[in-house]
């Protein structure tokens, strides 16, 4: 499947919303974070996802497509990569430091991936673009650092901590899973891949999780975890999964990985809806520059 290098209305859409459902799984994650054991709550997350993915593409493609060598070798690494590691990596981050900083550190995510794509996939952006995606990451940052934008970044490194590396560990492997899903879906439709990816993600998962499954407390399971279990599977998971892929599908790795900064933006404001945090003036003006920044990066 070729790049067609277009950014319809349609997929900013789906790209703009699955930056809002990864947004939401910043306060999901935290609330399983403290409820349950890591492994535990990411297993649960892709089994709800690895089940809808499955009955879906029996609906939409009537089978399970066999897969060759390479793209069994090409799915076993996205869901190593993109779904375990990352998933492993992001809990455990949460677990230890606060979500709006777990934020601070996805912002890296799309420069990471344009670099990378420019020295992995020969993938070549104008110079508009790359000031798109810098545009982006500051109003990132000034979201999330509440418009004290020098002050906490000046903070960052004198206190890295394990938090700190895991997220940095998470941002890694996702930059590996966006540039070998290019790959994937030039063999592959994006809901294919993703539910390939997703079995195997499981099966990592899985694996791990299996110590923990002993020392599990019945009562942890409320609601509010239960809600959380079913909102990242299905929409941090199955639905923000897929259209991702059909951006890597359509615009490339780098100019898909853009809308990333809005994650954080996304789930800022989900925390104000949800959590009673108030709506400050660094959150409009912030959230308005990153918007900014994506348009300059995917403008024809």
């Amino acid at each position: 499947m070729t790049l067609h290098n277009k950014l319809t209305p349609v997929l900013a859409l789906k790209l703009i919303m699955s930056a809002a459902f990864w947004g939401g799984t910043f306060i999901a994650g935290k609330i399983l974070a403290q409820a349950i054991p890591l492994m535990t709550a990411a297993t649960l997350r892709f089994l709800v996802a690895a089940v809808l993915l499955l009955a879906i593409t029996l609906r939409m493609e009537g089978r399970l497509p066999r897969l060759n060598r390479q793209q069994v070798l090409l799915t076993a690494f996205s869901g190593l990569t993109g779904m375990f590691l990352y998933n492993a990596f992001f809990f455990a981050a949460l677990h230890r430091i606060p979500a709006g900083r777990t934020a601070l550190f996805v912002c890296l995510n799309p420069v990471m991936t344009a670099l990378a794509s420019f020295l992995f996939l020969q993938e070549r952006l104008k110079a508009i673009r790359w000031v798109g995606i810098f545009t982006a990451l500051l109003g990132a940052l000034i979201v999330i650092t509440k418009g004290d934008l020098f002050n906490s970044l000046s903070a960052v490194p004198s206190s890295i901590g394990l938090g700190e590396l895991f997220m940095i560990a998470a941002i890694t492997v996702w930059v590996c899973y966006t540039l070998i899903s290019r790959i994937l879906v030039r063999s592959l439709t994006p809901l294919v891949a993703t539910t390939y990816a997703t079995l195997w993600g499981f099966l990592f998962l899985f694996i791990f999780a299996l110590p923990e499954f002993a020392s599990l407390n019945p009562a942890a399971f409320t609601w509010q975890v239960c809600l959380s279990i079913l909102y990242i599977g299905l929409f941090g998971t199955v639905l923000a999964f897929v259209w991702y892929y059909q951006g890597i599908q359509t615009i490339g790795p780098s100019r898909s990985a853009v809308f990333m900064n809005l994650v954080p933006v996304f789930g800022v404001l989900l925390s104000s809806a949800l959590l009673g945090e108030s709506i400050l003036a660094s959150m409009v003006i912030g959230g308005a520059i990153a918007i900014m920044g994506v348009s300059l990066t995917n403008r024809k």
